[in-house]
């Protein structure tokens, strides 16, 4: 989950903020024209790898959202103790749509005591294809925490027992991506997927990417209302995104990350669900697919 600005007569809420002057009013105007001359938008299957309930009561409409858009899972995912009622969403929102919902098991705190313990008997009591998210270091809410501390080793020894990657947030610095390496080195049964691309630069991903196999990347939160953006609403994806995508199609996941209960009218989600194809459609076909669905079905172990 990244933070987002959205004023209190829009969501009915308060939302704490990270970004300096998001403008999240992009997500209420009128849809931007796509430029002429743009290629036409991937068509295949989608694996929304990363988004956040919060209630049970917008499931509906994301679902509806989902069979619009030709969506075909979505890995739903707790909010690092922000939200207690994440284990339940979860489990009902997989009895209610089974054969659309991919259960992550929530982490409250990493580093908390008898956090591997709790999340061992957590994955062996239900079909969890993922844990998390994690947040490791969430400037917005004051988290800093070392990914290779030793309690979160353990929490990502338990992961791997059970086969499954664990989702994090970590907004990189030198220090935190020194950190995260460690803990990928230390660990490497455990896939660690680095949501938001850890909010770093390019270079530095592609860096992580090629000594850690262990390494996964959502690009989930990424799109045209938020920092760091792949593209804007309607102009051509960051071409060193797009190099380092092509460079790398084996491990990056797409995601959209609603959580916010303002996110799930249905105009918004058509928006953005529409803004993802479009960028997955500037990508070669055969990157598109894995970016979309088949690296995401292979990790989560979905068909």
């Amino acid at each position: 989950m990244i933070a987002l600005t959205l004023p209190s007569p829009l969501l009915g809420e308060r939302i704490k903020v990270r970004g300096a002057f998001i403008l999240a009013f992009a997500l209420l105007l009128p849809c931007a024209a796509p430029p002429a001359g743009a290629q036409a938008p991937y068509q295949g299957p989608l694996i929304d790898a990363h988004s956040h309930l919060p209630n049970l009561q917008v499931l509906d409409a994301y679902v509806a959202a989902m069979k619009r858009h030709n969506v075909a899972k979505v890995l739903l995912l707790g909010v690092g103790a922000v939200q207690k009622q994440d284990v339940e969403w979860i489990a009902a929102a997989a009895k209610r749509y089974p054969d659309r919902i991919i259960q992550g098991a929530p982490i409250p705190d990493p580093l908390g005591q008898g956090q591997a313990s709790r999340l061992d008997a957590l994955l062996g009591s239900g079909p969890y294809r993922a844990a998390g998210e994690v947040h490791v270091r969430q400037e917005s809410r004051k988290i800093d925490r070392r990914a290779d501390d030793p309690a979160f080793g353990q929490v990502l020894e338990v992961a791997a027992k059970h086969g499954v990657p664990v989702v994090i947030h970590c907004e990189l610095t030198v220090e935190a991506a020194s950190a995260l390496e460690a803990a990928l080195q230390k660990h490497p049964k455990a896939v660690i997927v680095l949501a938001h691309a850890g909010e770093a630069e390019p270079s530095v991903i592609e860096g992580l990417l090629k000594r850690n196999a262990n390494l996964m990347v959502d690009l989930s939160g990424m799109h045209y209302a938020r920092t760091p953006k792949l593209a804007s609403e309607s102009g051509p994806l960051d071409p060193r995104w797009k190099a380092l995508i092509e460079k790398h199609p084996d491990r990056f996941l797409m995601g959209i990350d609603v959580w916010a209960r303002r996110l799930f009218e249905s105009a918004i989600l058509d928006r953005l669900m529409g803004w993802t194809r479009r960028i997955l459609g500037e990508l070669t076909p055969e990157v598109a697919e894995k970016v979309a669905y088949r690296n995401a079905a292979r990790l989560f172990r979905v068909e």
